[in-house]
């Protein structure tokens, strides 16, 4: 009878057998997939666009809205009579930060409600990695849409108010810094939004902290008395940003450089709370 036997595997046939490539995360490949996610959304262009469409809108009617009261010798309110062209091209501001720091809250939050936020820390289990990209990712992104928008607004709506009081030009002093530095400010909003989202890790939640840090805060602190306005007021993360692209500055106000390092330290605020809780909380 015989029997088969089992050659001995020659060192030539290992060597022959195919070998997976190791897998290694790099913080380009992290990212790249952020960057993947964050265009793959139509969330995202959606609310890239309203962004953008709020800054420039509200921008040129604001710079409409003078120039109407103007010629027809109506009588400016107080807000308006000491307007510049910067004033009325950024007055969609507060209506931007809205939308980029709500798309912010869904970058992050949205994983959670989802729970894709579990195969992102199986493929990157370092976790940090994955909120710094988002983050930066974001970030980047909110500040280039709205430097643009920010610049787009101020070239109409300085065209609409030309020969008036508050006609103003490019080359005029601080206006390039204004523009930027209303850029700056909604990247950095964006940022926070995204902290937000990683810390709560709840839509509504990180949308309704967003939306009380820079609206409903500053009301509520103009209920207290007055001489604690004037300590609290110039530090809340709505009037420190504001502070970054003012044209002009009261003496109540931040200038802009101490503004911005405020508005950077709310942000890193947000940042180190949902960095705590991505690594001490199971998700």
């Amino acid at each position: 009878m015989s029997t088969l036997t089992a050659s001995p595997e020659t060192p030539e046939t290992a060597s022959a057998a195919p070998s997976r490539p190791a897998y290694r995360v790099t913080g380009r490949r992290v990212l790249a997939s952020e960057w993947a996610k964050l265009w793959s959304l139509r969330s995202t262009w959606i609310t890239l666009g309203l962004g953008l469409v709020f800054l420039v809108a509200f921008g040129i009617i604001a710079a409409s809205h003078y120039k109407s009261n103007l010629d027809s010798g109506r009588h400016l309110d107080r807000d308006f009579a000491t307007s510049t062209a910067v004033s009325l091209s950024l007055f969609g501001t507060n209506f931007a930060q809205l939308a980029l720091g709500v798309l912010g809250v869904l970058v992050t939050a949205g994983e959670y409600s989802t729970g894709m936020i579990r195969s992102t820390l199986a493929a990157v289990p370092r976790r940090l990695p994955v909120l710094w990209s988002k983050a930066a990712v974001y970030g980047l992104v909110a500040l280039l849409v709205a430097t643009v928008g920010a610049f787009v607004a101020f070239l109409v709506g300085s065209r609409i108010v030309s020969g008036t009081p508050a006609a103003m030009s490019l080359g005029h002093a601080g206006v390039v810094r204004s523009l930027l530095g209303a850029g700056l400010y909604l990247g950095l909003v964006g940022v926070i939004g995204t902290a937000l989202g990683a810390l709560l890790r709840s839509v509504a939640g990180g949308i309704s902290v967003l939306v009380a840090a820079l609206m409903l805060v500053p009301g509520l602190v103009s209920l207290l008395p007055t001489s604690w306005q004037g300590d609290i007021d110039p530090y809340l993360p709505s009037h420190a940003g504001e502070s970054i692209f003012a044209l002009t500055h009261d003496s109540t106000a931040l200038s802009p450089s101490a503004g911005l390092l405020v508005f950077l330290a709310w942000t890193a605020l947000a940042l180190a709370g949902a960095a705590y809780r991505l690594l001490r909380s199971d998700v």
